[in-house]
């Protein structure tokens, strides 16, 4: 956190573990808009090589007509006949080649396992039959809502996500359904009713008579217009809540209290702080993944929680690190997929100053102009001290389209990346806050928004910190829980 403009000719790096190559030409090209909401799919391209370019051509003399050509003789017809057969066979093989590759292994007409490439129909998906090794035509099949946290459910026929009718529903499915997403039972809040608005124009997801809460909830769910109630509102974990609130305005860092920020943890190596994290779950932390670049040995790390001071917290009373989970697609050059999790020993145990904050939902708006709140142990200026009380800042929240113009992040922001900071400078994270949160307050609850990722200086003028975009990895953080 810092408010302090640091004069130097060259741009310097603001998290320990990552640096840009300077120089580098932008890897993205500028679009307009906010950051995405959750991406229904992700599509799969195939590279095509452009054919070569002979740019040595020579002039070849022009060859005299052939006369016996022209009148329509040919001296060896089966050679052409041969020729012609060649070439169509080719062709069908090629076709073939194509047809298969496309049908079966990419799944057009469907939808593939990850491993094995098995093409399985739209109706396989989400029917409660595993068809997938490793399950994941089951697995994706429930997500949240919006800020008031409702249940939808994915609809094989209409190949769309509907909410689920809160009809015969009770705390049973609602525990079941909370497990299957990967959240722990013993963890589980509530299910209760809610308006589900403009969401249920296309009808709902509705329980069959006589199912059974033992068996998968998404094979007991069929379509129906209308719903009797209303729609299911399902909190499988106590998230986002704070004991304290913070100061409405500030223009740098200040100090934070105890339980104002809950989910803070710092990780740890040796009794030193490395990088910040944010609690999700009992036995999850999220993070960044240039964190662990050096260091992706989970045996060396520990993770700290409940207390704002560094110096408060004893040599090995944190918790330990069983996994590290970074995404498969963390580009060291371009900072793309920024993100990890740890996977803990043992559980957390919560109490007012331990907490977890909320991931995002699908169809939250977390645009361009909100204000969030960025924490942790980071230095208080380029290069600077750091120091032993957590610090707070409030950031605003810009377009990609603004990041990316060429004064201030010159095309580097992707659809992975949140820009958030102060563009006349003077408010920013800096080194030892990478991993830490971006948090925003919806709906009364605080939401992990981003992970800190990397930035050009501290606090620097039209230089805006870059958070990794919680919500477009939402689908690949539940992913990771349900296979652990």
């Amino acid at each position: 956190m810092n408010n302090n403009q640091l004069q130097t000719n060259g741009p310097v790096y603001d998290n320990a573990g990552f640096r840009h190559e300077e120089g580098r030409s932008p890897p993205y090209s500028q679009t307009q808009g906010t950051y995405p909401y959750l991406p229904q799919e992700t599509p799969s391209y195939v590279a095509v090589s452009p054919k070569p370019i002979n740019t040595h051509q020579t002039t070849t003399p022009e060859t005299p007509p052939n006369t016996e050509q022209k009148k329509g003789i040919n001296k060896c017809p089966w050679q052409n006949i041969l020729c012609g057969s060649l070439f169509v066979l080719a062709i069908l093989a090629v076709v073939g080649i194509l047809l298969w590759y496309f049908l079966y292994y990419q799944c057009l007409l469907g939808k593939s396992c990850r491993r094995g490439g098995k093409c399985l129909s739209p109706s396989q998906w989400c029917d409660g039959v595993k068809d997938c090794s490793h399950g994941e035509d089951e697995a994706q099949c429930f997500r949240l809502h919006g800020t008031n946290f409702i249940l939808e459910s994915y609809s094989t026929d209409s190949q769309s996500w509907m909410p689920v009718c809160a009809d015969n529903w009770d705390n049973n499915y609602g525990r079941a359904v909370c497990d299957q997403m990967g959240y722990r039972r013993q963890d589980y809040v509530s299910s209760s009713q809610t308006s589900a608005g403009s969401i249920a124009l296309r009808g709902y997801m509705k329980l069959m008579a006589g199912s059974n809460h033992e068996s998968r909830i998404q094979s007991q769910l069929i379509y129906s217009p209308v719903c009797s109630a209303r729609a299911v509102k399902l909190r499988c974990i106590e998230c986002g809540e704070s004991s304290a609130a913070p100061s409405t305005r500030i223009v740098g860092g200040t100090e934070a209290v105890n339980g104002a920020w809950p989910w803070q943890v710092s990780l740890q190596i040796n009794g030193q702080h490395v990088c910040g994290g944010s609690i999700i779950s009992p036995n999850w932390i999220l993070s960044a993944a240039h964190c662990f670049q050096k260091y992706s040995d989970p045996s060396v790390w520990m993770v700290y929680s409940g207390k704002v001071r560094l110096s408060a917290f004893s040599f090995g009373s944190g918790k330990r690190v069983n996994k590290i989970i970074s995404h498969k697609g963390y580009d060291t050059e371009t900072s793309n997929n920024d993100i990890a999790l740890l996977k803990l020993n043992t559980p957390l145990t919560y109490t007012g100053t331990v907490k977890p904050v909320c991931l995002p939902n699908i169809g939250m708006d977390i645009s361009a102009g909100q204000q969030a709140w960025i924490t942790g142990w980071g230095a208080l200026r380029s290069s600077g001290p750091s120091p032993d009380t957590l610090n707070q800042a409030q950031v605003t929240i810009y377009s990609r389209e603004t990041c990316n113009t060429p004064e201030v992040l010159d095309g580097a922001i992707t659809e992975t990346m949140i820009c958030a900071g102060k563009l006349q400078g003077g408010v920013d994270s800096c080194q030892g806050d990478s991993g830490g949160p971006l948090v925003v307050k919806q709906g009364n609850v605080w939401w992990l928004a981003g992970d800190t990722s990397w930035g050009i200086g501290c606090a620097w003028r039209n230089k805006p910190g870059v958070y990794g975009n919680v919500t477009y990895f939402i689908n690949w953080v539940y992913e990771q829980m349900q296979n652990e």
